[in-house]
């Protein structure tokens, strides 16, 4: 062939390609594409793409999924963070590769089965994978916080053949020797003490390259508390508990996943179960992580598992980023038997996973920003992907949980007894509309304020329950007849008498007490509703002499201050404990003897369909905080709706009974657990724009939905029940199917037309818990 015929040849491959298969490629082209290493890399936007980069051969060796990289983005090359998400030889593009510019991190931050966990969560919750992993990695751990790096040493290649014909020192060569005698760099502090020396013999093998310098991570941080724990046996098992227990460790001697819903009463020991799950795990060598739905339950739970295991770390959001890293790094290691937390605590890199437990299930484990995951449906992915039970824990599940085991495709295992057969607390529904202490301002009723008085005279402790924070919750101008409201959102600001400013609870706006009407000027605003400060100054005054405790986010914003606050409820230095949800599961105080539940009706006629299931949930849970001691206890449940059904069937305990009326009324309205939804919100500070963007966009979903052969129902567009929040205008509609697959289709189809006014955003939630 000619250098002329050789020039032509690209040309004439080309042509031909047109009409044929294109001709095998030279060797020379096989052993460039060969000698090259191509990472694909997520990026930390809202970009689902994953971009291929070539990796510079002084690189190669370094790379490795689950790294952070920095690679060039754009016209402008534009220095990006990004995930390597995989390594390899070959790239689904023809075009020029850029290259890869650093590697930031020197071990991989995440796992390969973890990086399929991230995946999945950005394809089911319609989120790219970049902003996945960005979110389940701890700052702390991408920071490396908590660990400072020094320089360490390790002998030069070699150097072990030329040390005989070398003239050292005695201390030079004890520093060789003790480096050849260890496989691991040593600092600089152990290399002096163990070869009895100063840092000069040091510095002089390093100048002349007989010791290489090698820059480590070391951790600066101290696990242990100090704090004594006395290990405890495991409690002996009644027979509702033990037919759990065999159950789900048959289960766990199958090797096999399985979700398992635990339909325990209060008071019935589910948590003895879980530990004793935990038990069979551990002997196995596997770990174990458990997931808590508040910080308050968190020191409790955290006392009991330390109690019975050796090795507990723990993960939530009160950890400093230093505290998160050194707790990532000790469960990484695998010599952690427990890990227990909040929501995220479901991404513990944990290598032996052997059991998820979601105690509590019932409540809301839903990320609210990008990606809006739920933490129970992550559970039951990660669970399936390493062959392991889930078991989800609660007396009050939720309706999604109790139909898959309807539908046979989750095991329920009922726990209907208490420990010890105590009785479940007898339950007093109060009509407070013609309470006189009620028609006068007062929060407590005249059956409520007498009971609570017999309760500590008889030397018990009454829990109080209500689930507004603040003074008032509506300064009310009797003129125009409507509340002082927040000027960046569509809610009226609650008085919080403690800090003398109004605030707003969606967006922290504050500002000082109005002394007029912001809307006509008229002076003497009035005071409407009722908060857990205001109760705490009506209950000081009713019950004088009487210790009193309040708990809510406002008076327990210090570290350690819930552990502290229920520290000295177990010990009885609090007669009356205040609260808001933080206080209503959870907690076992055999010494209660009462609860009250001050407004029942808080929750019910919100503009929510899971209004009725919350009110429920509620109740039940906060009267199972009583008659868990030899005293007994009861509840009393003040209303002005004392004829609601789920008001009646909470008073019973009859949780089946409410379960199966709120399934059929879900039903009829084909509305969830029977369907999806995926709603989707847009915002911007121009109302008319946002509201005519928000047609445009439904509308293009109703033609393309239109065009599909599985049904997707397209419901708005409207003003969200919140209209207006922090300065921004948001409307929504809902996609809504009997399945989330063509939901997700629909929304892929979709989303490259859409073509999004900059000034609005746009997000999508899918399967919404917060509809506001």
């Amino acid at each position: 062939m000619t250098i002329l015929q050789l020039c032509y040849t690209p040309r004439v491959a080309k042509q031909q390609s047109l009409f044929e298969l294109p001709p095998d490629p030279l060797p020379w082209e096989l052993a460039a594409d060969a000698d090259r290493t191509i990472a694909g890399v997520v990026l930390a936007r809202p970009m689902e793409t994953v971009y291929h980069y070539l990796v510079p051969e002084q690189l190669r060796e370094m790379i490795r999924p689950g790294q952070r990289v920095r690679v060039p983005l754009g016209a402008g090359d534009t220095p990006t963070l990004g995930y390597c998400v995989e390594v390899g030889q070959t790239a689904p593009t023809s075009r020029r590769l850029k290259s890869v510019l650093e590697i930031l991190d020197r071990e991989p931050i995440i796992t390969s089965q973890m990086l399929e966990l991230t995946r999945w969560i950005g394809q089911r919750y319609l989120a790219s994978w970049g902003q996945v992993l960005e979110t389940v990695i701890p700052a702390g751990v991408k920071k490396q916080s908590g660990t400072r790096e020094i320089v360490c040493y390790t002998a030069a290649m070699g150097l072990a053949e030329k040390l005989p014909g070398m003239k050292l020192s005695k201390k030079q060569l004890a520093v060789v020797n003790v480096l050849l005698s260890h496989s691991v760099p040593q600092s600089v502090d152990t290399l002096s003490e163990l070869a009895d020396c100063g840092t000069g013999p040091i510095q002089w093998l390093r100048e002349r390259k007989l010791i290489v310098p090698v820059r480590q991570r070391v951790s600066t941080w101290d696990d242990d508390d100090g704090s004594p724990v006395v290990m405890q046996e495991d409690l002996a098992l009644n027979e509702d508990q033990q037919k759990a227990l065999t159950q789900i460790l048959g289960l766990v001697r199958k090797k096999e996943h399985q979700t398992v819903l635990l339909h325990g009463i209060t008071g019935s020991g589910k948590t003895e179960v879980y530990i004793q799950t935990i038990r069979e795990i551990v002997s196995y060598g596997q770990q174990a992580i458990v997931l808590v739905p508040e910080i308050s339950l968190t020191p409790q739970t955290i006392r009991r598992f330390r109690s019975r295991f050796d090795s507990v770390a723990v993960l939530h959001s009160h950890l400093t980023d230093s505290e998160r890293h050194a707790q990532w790094q000790r469960i990484a290691t695998g010599n952690v038997q427990v890990v227990v937390g909040a929501r995220s605590a479901i991404f513990a890199p944990t290598p032996h996973l052997g059991v998820i437990i979601i105690d509590e299930e019932h409540e809301t484990f839903k990320q609210s920003s990008t990606p809006r995951y739920h933490a129970r449906e992550v559970a039951r992915e990660r669970a399936r992907m390493a062959g392991v039970p889930l078991i989800l824990g609660s007396a009050t599940p939720t309706l999604e949980s109790l139909l898959r085991t309807r539908r046979k495709e989750d095991l329920l295992i009922s726990m209907p007894r208490r420990v010890e057969g105590r009785p479940l607390p007898p339950v007093s529904i109060v009509d407070v509309r013609h309470d006189p202490h009620v028609q006068r301002g007062e929060a407590i009723g005249r059956a409520l304020q007498n009971s609570v008085t017999q309760c500590v005279q008889d030397g018990g402790q009454a829990i109080l329950f209500l689930n507004l924070r603040g003074y008032s919750p509506v300064l009310w101008c009797q003129k125009c007849g409507v509340g002082v409201r927040c000027p960046d959102c569509d809610l009226t600001l609650t008085w919080h008498a403690d800090r003398q400013k109004v605030v707003c609870h969606s967006c922290d706006y504050e500002a000082v007490k109005p002394t007029a009407c912001p809307n006509c000027q008229t002076p003497g605003l009035k005071y409407l509703g009722t908060g857990t400060q205001r109760l705490e100054q009506e209950l000081a005054a009713k019950f004088k002499g009487m210790r009193l405790l309040r708990m809510d986010s406002d008076s327990m914003k210090a570290p350690g201050s819930h552990d502290e606050a229920l520290e000295r409820f177990r010990r009885h230095e609090v007669d009356i404990l205040l609260g808001t949800q933080m206080i209503a599961k959870g907690l076992d105080f055999p010494n209660v003897t009462l609860v009250g539940v001050v407004a029942a009706d808080t929750l019910l006629h919100q503009p929510d369909l899971r209004a009725s299931e919350r009110t429920f949930q509620l109740i039940a849970q906060v009267a199972g905080r009583t008659g868990r001691g030899e005293k007994g206890g009861r509840v009393i449940v003040q209303t002005t709706c004392p004829d609601e059904p789920v008001i009646q069937r909470a008073a019973k305990h009859d949780y089946l009974g409410f379960a199966a009326g709120e399934l059929r009324h879900r039903q009829e309205l084909k509305a969830p657990p029977f369907t999806h939804l995926a709603r989707i919100i847009l915002r911007g500070p121009d109302e008319a724009l946002v509201n005519a963007e928000a047609r445009r966009i439904t509308t293009l979903y109703r033609d393309a939905a239109k065009a599909t052969p599985q049904q997707v129902r397209i419901l708005g567009p409207a003003p969200a029940p919140l209209t207006r929040l922090r300065k921004m205008w948001r409307f929504h509609f809902q996609l809504s199917a009997e399945s989330l697959d063509p939901i997700i289709a629909l929304w892929r189809d979709v989303q490259a037309k859409l073509d999004i006014h900059p000034d609005v955003e746009m997000t999508i939630d899918v399967d919404p818990i917060d509809m506001r």
